[in-house]
């Protein structure tokens, strides 16, 4: 099965050896993306929601290079540093995700970085 790398215009440097997503048989997969600008700094430090907001354009950036759209989106992996930012993660995630509803987890971890307060990988199914 054929494997194509997903690369968004203007990504940021990765913190990692990654790709920014991933398509195979239809299926697009993103990489966990924080809050990063286009030259690594962070965006929205002590912000959930701009770091929420962010993580999401970066999300639907990924998938759109790979021929998709949030619609697409299956399945959402949310880990926020923080459980009490929750219920202002969700304001901003129910603005991109509103009338399409994916299947989603969202746990505590530690983050990458201290700064990082949320962090989200996405699955979509686009087709073959």
């Amino acid at each position: 099965m054929p494997v194509e790398i997903i690369t968004p215009p203007n990504p940021p440097p990765p913190l990692a050896p990654y790709s920014s997503g991933t398509k195979a048989a239809g299926f697009i997969y993103t990489s966990g993306m924080l809050a990063i600008g286009p030259k690594g700094e962070t965006v929205g430090v002590g912000d959930i929601r701009e770091q929420t907001r962010a993580v999401i354009e970066a999300v639907k950036a990924t998938i759109e290079a790979g021929g998709g759209t949030l619609k697409n989106v299956m399945f959402n992996h949310i880990f926020l540093k923080d459980m009490s930012d929750y219920a202002a993660m969700n304001e901003v995630y129910k603005q991109y995700f509103n009338d399409h509803l994916p299947a989603r987890y969202c746990i505590q971890a530690p983050l990458v970085r201290p700064e990082f307060l949320v962090e989200i990988a996405s699955t979509a199914y686009v087709g073959t």
